[in-house]
């Protein structure tokens, strides 16, 4: 008896662990395996418990001894994280299936196989999901296709599409019962569950956002939803290390066009792509960009828009929202109007006063082009300056060396927050402006000692702790 208790526990706790790190990285198994930012946890809690944990069994008996001294560990490995487990149904379904799966190995052959439970309701849920995704599918294309006189955007881009949706639906607003995809969601189960359960049945314009890990991940969604407009924004090397080449992600965002129904396009011209009568090309036509603390202000075909958004790379993002607007029949003059009333997207270069210090959250950027950005923006500031990054992720080391060089030179503080980039801080910036945060928990003391009234404190890409 006390064997068995010892094997469901581990089986569970162990579970625990591989289901949080396969909902962090998107239920892909290939991700955790080989793109995991912190493969050394893979060995500290899960192969190293689990070869313990067979040991013991095996010689000792008391497998339970191993089996709690782990719930130990992964309750103190859960205390850091500041991403939890959701549980989701799917999380459910598979503690379920991971369950029944631990009870039937265990009267076939005992602790003796472990690990079988696991490869068991892997594979089985995989196929419960299967199922259900299909039923999901069927449904939510029969209640696109039924509203008939609904328009669809779709909008994708390297980095600035979540940006470009909450643009143009403010802009739409007041012209057209417009509902788009909520925070970040941009997958296809994902925007299959938002048409279920939240898109109304009035709605007049759909904004669609579409992500890409793999190529013909833009092309499923697409040749669902359909869009009638589709915009793609500036192609830049996020998640390089999926796509190995820009070619590859510019091709892999290019797939938007494969819809059925699609009437016009805006491209960036960092696509690379050729224009045509439906498809038109953007970017060189946006200048006289001024941004400062109070917001930022452009030329777009000789009119001048001026919204209260932080960030010079907003302007591309706020192009493709406006030429969109002017062909779905909104007036320069309106656009303009509402432009005024329009606020940050969360965590995207927003801003803060708070206890006499100016903030800036950034830390949904995580670009190249955003970051840098954020950096100029803070280099107009007259006061003390504070960074708190760390680093890109999926990024090559090239462009933090660039991230790295320019804190040095902007900031008087810097704050290495992670392990990921640690060394490049540590080889590009001065000693005595860098500091190291290991944990999130560390931060408030961390601002407390080091940052006072009239500071400016920029938080670029605020990394979860798994990364």
């Amino acid at each position: 008896m006390i064997e068995f208790i010892g094997y469901m526990l581990f089986v569970l706790s162990s579970g625990y662990y591989l289901i949080t790190n396969l909902q962090w990285y998107s239920y892909k198994l290939n991700r955790v395996l080989f793109h995991h930012t912190k493969p050394i946890w893979n060995v500290i809690y899960f192969i190293i418990p689990l070869g313990l944990y067979l040991l013991a069994s095996a010689l000792w008996k008391i497998g339970i001894v191993i089996s709690i001294l782990y719930i130990g560990m992964l309750f103190l490995w859960y205390r850091g994280l500041d991403k939890p487990l959701v549980w989701t149904g799917r999380i459910k379904r598979f503690f379920a299936i991971l369950i029944v799966s631990a009870l039937f190995m265990w009267f076939i052959a005992g602790c003796e196989f472990v690990f079988a439970p696991f490869v068991m309701a892997w594979i089985i849920s995989l196929m419960v999901e299967k199922m259900l995704f299909l039923g999901y599918k069927a449904k939510a294309k029969a209640k696109i296709e039924g509203m008939k006189d609904l328009i669809v955007v779709g909008i994708t881009a390297s980095y600035g599409k979540t940006s470009i949706k909450n643009f143009l639906a403010h802009i739409l607003q007041g012209s057209f019962r417009t509902y788009a995809t909520p925070r970040s969601v941009n997958t296809l189960g994902g925007i299959m569950k938002d048409i279920n359960d939240d898109l109304p049945d009035n709605t007049q314009v759909y904004i669609v956002e579409m992500g890409a890990r793999l190529k013909g991940d833009i092309a499923e969604i697409a040749t669902f939803v359909n869009p009638h407009y589709a915009v793609v924004g500036k192609i830049g090397p996020a998640h390089i290390e999926y796509f190995k080449t820009l070619d590859a992600i510019s091709a892999t965002k290019l797939e938007i066009l494969q819809s059925n129904r699609l009437k016009e396009a805006w491209l960036h011209e960092s696509t690379m792509a050729a224009s045509s009568d439906h498809v038109h090309l953007f970017g060189s036509d946006i200048t006289d960009i001024v941004s400062t603390f109070e917001g930022t202000s452009f030329i777009l075909e000789g009119v001048k828009y001026e919204v209260p958004i932080l960030g010079a790379f907003h302007a591309i993002n706020l192009a493709a929202a406006i030429k969109v607007a002017i062909d779905l029949g909104i007036d320069k003059e309106t656009i303009q109007k509402r432009l005024k009333t329009l606020k940050a997207t969360p965590h995207r270069l927003e801003r803060i006063d708070a206890g006499g210090k100016l903030i800036l959250d950034d830390s949904f950027n995580g670009n190249i082009d955003g970051m840098m950005a954020s950096f100029d923006l803070a280099s107009t500031y007259s006061g003390r300056k504070v960074v708190i990054t760390p680093g890109l992720v999926e990024a090559e080391e090239e462009l933090n060396i660039q991230v790295a060089k320019r804190a040095n030179e902007v900031f008087d503080l810097v704050v290495a927050t992670g392990g990921l980039n640690l060394a490049t801080f540590e080889k590009y910036v001065d000693k005595d402006k860098l500091i190291k945060l290991t944990q999130k928990s560390q931060m408030q003391d961390m601002l407390i000692k080091h940052t006072k009234a009239g500071d400016l404190i920029l938080f670029a890409n605020d990394a979860p702790s798994f990364i």
